[in-house]
């Protein structure tokens, strides 16, 4: 009998995030580029947006006689294209309400898809308020999506252009390429992945640094009625920031889960390591990873562990239950207007890693506030929060904080 030549199973490099304003088509750009559908949780397909972070690899091919891109291994010619690269994509929620979500989807990101459709016009509410996510989070590598190009005349497309040229002027993405494209034809695949290939470059990973990966899922595998015997321990999603992870090694998690009042680290081992093609023994930065646990699943079911860190036993930063940061506020704030200093007394949003938290300033100057959270968070001096204030009908970000103490 003829040996089977298994696949190789290759991790995905660069996380791509893919943001704009609700329903101007992030998920369909998606799909056009990987055939996945990542709204996948039943309220998602309900409601037709997107509420949680989607996942979706693609993987890139070049073919030498049409010079153009591919998402299939073989050309229009029948030859195999050359594997460039593969990515994941995160989709973000678009709609106002969600905006901590996306947030969250921002400190995973090597670069990102500015989604804006040619329909309506430059720039919606939500399109402000993620490019300022962005600026914020510093991910300058952009690449931006002028969708829905099939719903317009050359003419409005034209003007629509200039809207948003204008609308990036004196921003991270001033200099970012506009692709038009239309994602329910696939019009431009080529073009959008050559944009992308040449924007967003795989960062230098350094694999020495400690591990380190920030829980975006967690989840229960075990059917309903399965037997003690067969239960399998329960497993957390997310991506790997810094270092690598093998299959046995110790790991954990911080802030862990609240007991008894306060929350506990949660130590464990790595059962299993696996991407979407299958299972790997070693995981690296790239992509969305799943680390099979021998946690309880009890623990990890429902999203429970969205937000903490994950890291070798005493490499992890310190877990906080009050901050001090330096803050920096955007000038203005669709929603709000003239965005003013943070006060003592007031409630704020803080992001911080996959985090979304609660904050109450204790105290604050022009400059400095003291946050008192109400969950703690896993952070390192000198890293970024984003931070959101209360508008008239929902939370808007006005800007980010440089934890100092």
């Amino acid at each position: 009998m003829r040996k089977i030549k298994k696949k190789k199973v290759i991790q995905p490099e660069v996380n791509i995030g893919v943001i704009g304003h609700v329903d101007h088509g992030k998920t369909s750009v998606v799909r056009a580029l990987t055939n996945e559908w990542t709204d996948k949780h039943s309220e998602e397909i309900k409601r037709g947006i997107t509420i949680k972070l989607g996942y979706a690899d693609a993987s890139f091919y070049y073919c030498e006689k049409s010079k153009k891109y591919n998402t299939k291994e073989t050309c229009e010619d029948g030859r195999t294209g050359k594997l460039v690269r593969k990515v994941s994509f995160v989709d973000c929620p678009g709609h106002e309400s969600l905006m901590a979500v996306m947030m969250s989807g921002a400190s995973l990101m090597d670069g990102a898809l500015l989604i804006i459709a040619a329909n309506e016009k430059c720039p919606q509410p939500q399109t402000i308020e993620h490019l300022s996510a962005l600026e914020i989070a510093g991910i300058k590598n952009i690449v931006i999506v002028q969708n829905k190009i099939d719903l317009v005349s050359k003419e409005e497309a034209l003007k629509n252009y200039e809207e948003i040229k204008q609308f990036v002027k004196g921003t991270i993405a001033e200099k970012a390429p506009i692709i038009p494209f239309a994602a329910h034809y696939n019009a431009n695949v080529s073009e959008l992945i050559e944009a992308l290939e040449k924007t967003i470059p795989t960062p230098k990973r350094d694999t020495k640094k400690p591990f380190r990966m920030l829980i975006a899922r967690s989840f229960d595998i075990n059917k309903p009625s399965s037997k003690i015997d067969n239960l399998k321990g329960g497993v957390i999603g997310g991506s790997i920031i810094q270092g690598v992870v093998k299959e046995g090694e110790e790991i954990e998690i911080a802030p862990g889960m609240q007991q008894g009042g306060k929350y506990k680290n949660l130590v464990t081992k790595v059962a299993s390591l696996s991407i979407k093609d299958g299972f790997i023994k070693e995981a690296k930065p790239g992509g969305l990873v799943a680390i099979g646990t021998t946690l309880d699943p009890s623990l990890t079911k429902g999203d429970n562990l969205i937000g903490n860190t994950v890291g070798k036993p005493g490499t992890l930063p310190p877990v906080r239950n009050d901050v001090t940061v330096e803050y920096h506020l955007l000038k203005q704030v669709v929603g709000l207007g003239e965005v003013k200093n943070i006060t003592a007394g007031e409630v704020l949003v803080i992001n911080g890693g996959t985090l979304t938290t609660v904050g109450v300033v204790k105290k604050a100057d022009s400059k400095k506030a003291f946050i008192e959270l109400k969950k703690p968070l896993c952070i390192e001096t000198g890293e970024k929060v984003g931070i959101s204030r209360k508008g008239t009908t929902r939370w808007c970000l006005i800007g980010y904080g440089i934890v100092i103490e």
